[in-house]
Parts: C-alpha cells; structure tokens; sequence
C-alpha cells in the first residue's frame, strides 16, 4: 500500500474532450490528497499516440513518470470514442495492465456492462456539480493510489 507521505508521483492520462471538464478534473487532481501528474488529451487516438508513440514506455517502466499509472476515460469523445479506447487498450498486451476508470455522465449509465466487459477496472457516473466532481476525483486518487496495489 502506498502512503500519502509518500515522494512518488503518480501519472495519471485524462481522456477528456470537453475543455471545461478537462480543466476541472486537472485542478482537482492538482490539489488532490496524492501527489500526481496529468497528462490530458482529447480522444482515444491521442492517448493511444501517447502510450504507443515513439518513446512510449515499455512494460519495465511502469510507475517511473512515463507511463500512467492510471487511465480516466471520458465515454463520449470525438473520433475514436472512449469504448473503442477501452477495447484497444485491453487487448493490447503492453497496455492491458494499467487501470482504465470510465467516467461518463448519467445518460451513458447503459454502457456499464458493455464497458466492464471490455475490462473496465471502474465504472464512474461524472455528477453535475463541480464540487461534487473534485470530490470524487479525490477518492479516486485516494483508491488508486493509496488502497489498492498497482502493477509495477
């Protein structure tokens, strides 16, 4: 279990076309209970050019600020959507072990079985309130990288 007084900073790669949205997720886990960097990118072929590109990380490097140690995946994206991600990150032999949290909004509720199907590690209704979204951007942060045990 990691501790919260911990010097290590967790990576964290936000899918997330809607600015305002983006903005607000990065402040939150600025100012979050853990340490972390966010890298954030519009849609699904953004991330995927991030975590396969040219200097994309291998599987040894996981956990050393190269590699995110955790996905938040924003459903609804333009191009390749937030399931079309999901899919290909789970299939993907390299990048099957990090952690995908989908985070949609409430009429996207249907997709749950569909995205843990896919190997969704969490599934997460986005609320409305601003406040109540850094709220559950903390406890994400707080299970993520306090409770549970992450590969690396």
């Amino acid at each position: 279990m990691t501790s919260f007084g911990t010097e290590r900073r967790f990576s964290v790669l936000l899918v997330e076309d809607d600015p305002a949205d983006a903005v607000l997720a990065e402040r939150a886990l600025a100012r979050g209970p853990v340490p972390c960097d966010v890298r954030t990118v519009r849609d699904g072929a953004a991330a995927l050019d991030v975590l396969r590109g040219p200097d994309a990380p291998t599987r040894r490097r996981v956990g050393d600020g190269t590699r995110p140690d955790l996905v938040l995946l924003d459903l609804d994206a333009p191009g390749m959507d937030g399931s079309a991600l999901l899919g290909a990150l789970k299939e993907d032999p390299d990048l099957r072990s990090i952690p995908v949290v989908v985070l949609t909004v409430p009429d996207a509720a249907r997709d749950v079985e569909g995205c843990y199907r896919q190997g969704a590690n969490s599934f997460v209704t986005k609320p409305a309130d601003p406040e109540a979204y850094a709220a559950l951007l903390h406890t994400l942060e707080r299970y993520w990288f306090g409770t549970v045990r992450l590969p690396g």
